[in-house]
This record gives structure tokens, sequence and C-alpha cells, in this order.
């Protein structure tokens, strides 16, 4: 009989989320990426009548908007949502802290750690906020902490200190402090201590978890959300538009080439769809674009390597400033930047040089390869006359008289084949 049954469910295919457990986790800085994941994950789940959906979380924190987005799903979904800090060694700081606290059920793994949930932002420089800025947005968030712990009948001093004072929790102490439900080692841990137990949602609501013997269905990131999480990682956003703006400045220097435009093009579009996910920073972004054009006047302009010394260090702050995000997961770390300044720098005015060689070097064929050429006068040139240039003979004027048999140097080409000359 239960051969029947368990081939009846190979044919119909895998379980859905209907009457089951939907098991989601997130391992990133909490973006617009990461937040769309949670949210459809919650809608497909009270779409099909899931009994809990169970976030696994291990993230530094991310940015205010997503947050919110995913908190506003959390507590206007019809399904259970329960947050687990784990495995061990993950932490759930900043976003991360005010999106476990929001869930129906807040458990962490021993060895991990919460809170740190001070916001920080910066302005349009890239500098800190002022004073009167700071405290209002540390006022806010203390605010909506404390809304969100007493809803879910949490510590709420406890959870305030952690916007307030940057404070930190282990599992133990999150636990002790009536932060969080439970302790936890694994996922089915959790889930067998939650069987049978009765949760208060966030209207005031109780319900009562059965969970035993029901099914456990992963819902991964699809492979566009794998895709753009990838993409917006800053460093290898950061790598792109360099790449794009190389291949584009050659590509119109060099008509024809092809192979530049086409990946400096591609490049570029990566870049630019990842600064929608990542906070731009255009000051950042004009400095990077500064230094590049310091970089092209370096190789045009004697400056005794003046230009290219400002170039350096407008790409590195502008590369600094270039993603205005509040955890350093989401900005391009200075260890990683400055040896790819220089290399960039380095590569970008070898390549520059090798152009501005080649456009400088005199024409060898044609009319303008014959202007400094040496040749013979073949008749006296009185002006005008005869003399034999570079395996020709040409028509000719000269400046000053010639007699013939004297050596000439052509100064320039005139119009019907004639040339004018000087003697050499």
């Amino acid at each position: 009989m239960r051969a029947r049954i368990l081939l009846v469910l190979a044919l119909l295919g895998p379980l859905s989320a209907s009457a089951a457990v939907l098991k989601i986790k997130v391992d990133a800085p909490i973006h617009p990426i990461t937040s769309e994941y949670i949210v459809r994950a919650l809608e497909t789940a009270d779409k099909e009548g899931a009994d809990l959906v169970l976030l696994t979380l291990d993230t530094p924190g991310g940015l205010d908007t997503s947050m919110r987005e995913i908190i506003t799903a959390i507590v206007n979904a019809k399904t259970t949502v329960a947050v687990w800090v784990g495995p061990s060694g993950s932490r759930a700081a900043s976003a991360g802290f005010f999106i476990a606290l929001a869930a129906d059920v807040f458990a962490m793994a021993p060895g991990t750690s919460t809170g740190a949930a001070h916001p920080v932002s910066v302005s349009l420089t890239g500098q800190g906020m002022d004073k009167t800025m700071e405290e209002k947005v540390v006022n806010d968030a203390a605010a909506y902490i404390r809304s969100l712990a007493e809803k879910r009948g949490r510590n709420v001093r406890l959870a305030e200190d952690a916007v307030r004072k940057s404070l930190s929790y282990t599992e133990r102490e999150a636990l002790d402090g009536g932060l969080i439900d439970l302790v936890a080692g694994t996922e089915d841990e959790l889930l067998a201590r939650l069987d049978g137990r009765t949760v208060k949602r966030f209207d005031g609501t109780p319900r009562s978890l059965a969970l035993a013997g029901r099914p456990v269905v992963e819902r991964p990131m699809t492979f566009r959300q794998r895709f753009l999480l990838t993409v917006a990682n800053p460093n290898l956003a950061y790598i792109l538009l360099l790449i794009g703006l190389v291949g584009l400045y050659f590509e119109f220097s060099h008509p024809g080439a092809i192979l530049p435009g086409v990946l400096g093009g591609i490049s570029l579009l990566l870049a630019v769809f990842a600064f929608q996910i990542l906070p731009i920073n255009y000051v950042g972004l004009g400095l990077i674009l500064l230094a590049i054009i310091l970089f092209i006047l370096e190789i045009k302009v004697q400056s005794f390597g003046m230009l290219a010394v400002g170039g350096i260090a407008a790409m590195i702050i502008g590369s600094l400033m270039l993603v205005k995000a509040p955890i350093a997961e989401l900005r391009p770390s200075l260890s990683f930047v400055l040896p790819v300044v220089l290399a960039f720098a380095a590569i970008v005015l070898f390549l520059l040089t090798l152009v501005f060689k080649a456009h400088a070097r005199r024409a060898l064929t044609g009319r303008e390869g014959l202007v400094g050429e040496t040749g013979t006068a073949r008749t006296d040139l009185s002006p005008a006359g005869k003399v034999f240039v570079h395996g020709e003979l040409w028509e000719a004027e000269a400046e000053t008289p010639v007699r013939a048999g004297e050596r000439v140097k052509v100064i320039e080409v005139l119009e019907g084949l004639k040339i004018r000359v000087r003697k050499a």
C-alpha cells in the first residue's frame, strides 16, 4: 500500500506548499533581491495554505526600505512565520534583528547572535548625517522596534537598547531577556518543538501549530534571483563598471574594433542593473568619470604625472563613496578598491599612451607620407622645376632658387600632384 502511495506521489510531481512547512533561506545582506525572495515566498505560502513559513536567517543587515517591505509582508501574512537564526556562527544583525523580532516565532541556534540595530546612513557626499538628522532616524527606528516588540510580547527595553546603544545579544542572553522564543540547534529540532505550540499572531489571534508529519518544502531562489544576487555584489558591480567604461572608450576611439564595445556595453548594462539594487552615490560615480578624464589628459598634457596622481586619488575616493550603503558588506572595501584602482590606472595609461603614439606617428604613405622626404633637384628650380623624390619624378616649387643636383626636402603637397620644397 505504501509503495502505491509513493508511486502516485511521484506521478503527481513534487509536493506543493499546501498543508506543509515552506522553508526559505537568506544568507546575504537585506536588499531588494532578498526582499523580493521573502515576500514572494510568503505570498506563495498564503496562496497554497501552508502551515508555517520557516525563514533561516544569517545576515549582517541591509537597507531600511527592503527591511520594512519584508516586515510588512510578515506581519500581514496569513501564514505563521518562524525565523531561525542559524546554523551556529550565524547572526541576525541590524535589519535582520528587526525582521526576526517581527516574526511570529523568533528562534536562534547555539553560538549565534542578534542585535546591533543602530541605524547607519550617509549623506549624498558620503559623510555621516548631521546630529539632528541622526537623532530623527534613531528615534524613528527606536519607535519602530518598540512597536514590533510590544505587539509580539517581547522585551521592549532590550529591543530598544539594540537600536539606541547598538547592543548585541547571544542566543542565551536573548532567551533569558525575553527577546526570542526558544533555542534550537537545527531546523528539524525547531519544527519538533513548535509542533503543538500555540503562537500569537501580530493581530493578537492565537494559532496552534500541528506540524508532525507535515512535509517540508524548500523554496530556493529562482535563477533570476540568484543571478541578480551575484551581480549585486558591490565588488563585482564595481569591476563591471570599470570594464564597461574602458571598453566603450576604446570602441569610440577605435571604431570597428567591436569586441571592446560589446564587452564594455554588456558590462556597463550589468553594472547599471546592479546599481538599481544598490544605493548609488552619484558624487562617487562622478569622481570615477573625472578620474578617467584626468587619465586621458595626462597623455595629452605635460603635467609631469600630476594629472595621473589626481586621477588615481579621484578614483579611490569615488570608489569608496560609490555605494551609499549602511553596512560594509554592501560597499566596495578599501582592500579591494586600492589594488584594482592602481592596476586599472596602469593599464589605462599604458593603453592610452599606445593610442596617442599611434596617432602622433608620421604617415608613411599617401600625400602625407611625402612631407619630410628628401630628394634631388633634376632641373633648376627658380622657382618651378622637377625633383626626384620617393622614387618618382615630381613637379615642384621652391621657396628659394635651387640648382640641379642639389638636395631638397618636401615641405608641402600641393594640388595637381605638385610639391613645394626647400634646400635640404
